[in-house]
């Protein structure tokens, strides 16, 4: 793991390297991006935090639909001293009023531009398998609903279906025990 540098925040900073090592998958070669940033000196924010949400079955995923990015996991921006996880969690309940409990180790580490004008940035997954009977509260301009696994949800990030898919079979084949 790389030496991080004086930062002015470096809990989160400390947090997110961390996870991005720790992560279960790796996609966009992140940990080098990531490392040649930190060799760089160069800023690390804003960094981003976001949630797989499944049902019991593993047959659904929790979306918020974004007035440009549309369907998406539930997620945002790693406040200043904030942990990716927690902000990933304060994300879930902000956007859909839920409550739970996150994996202890990201699903995910990604680096990936959320608007055409602005820098890549690191973005962290986490997962969680809660209770689809939950009632939903949304935000008024972001709706959030449950979508079937097998649909094909219209979003920024078309390369987010399979990977979460993926996951939930992951998930499935650990609770069968046949793990990978």
């Amino acid at each position: 793991m790389p030496v991080i540098l004086a930062d002015p925040d470096q809990h989160t900073l400390r947090a997110a390297v961390t996870d991005t090592y720790r992560a279960e998958a790796e996609f966009d070669d992140a940990r080098a991006w990531l490392e040649e940033l930190l060799g760089s000196r160069s800023a690390i924010e804003p960094i981003a935090a976001e949630v797989w949400v499944f049902d019991e079955a593993l047959e659904r995923v929790l979306l918020v639909k974004h007035r440009w990015r549309g369907w998406v996991a539930p997620g945002g921006k790693v406040e200043q001293g904030e942990a990716p996880r927690d902000a990933a969690r304060r994300e879930l309940h902000e956007e859909t009023g839920i409550v739970g409990d996150l994996s202890d180790v990201p699903t995910a580490v990604f680096v990936r531009s959320y608007r055409s004008d602005w820098a890549p940035t690191l973005g962290l997954a986490y997962a969680a398998v809660l209770n689809g009977s939950l009632p939903l509260s949304s935000e008024s301009h972001q709706p959030a609903a449950w979508v079937p696994l097998h649909h094909d949800w219209e979003g920024a990030f078309p390369e987010d279906r399979p990977r979460i898919r993926e996951y939930a079979r992951h998930l499935a084949r650990t609770r069968e025990g046949t793990g990978r």
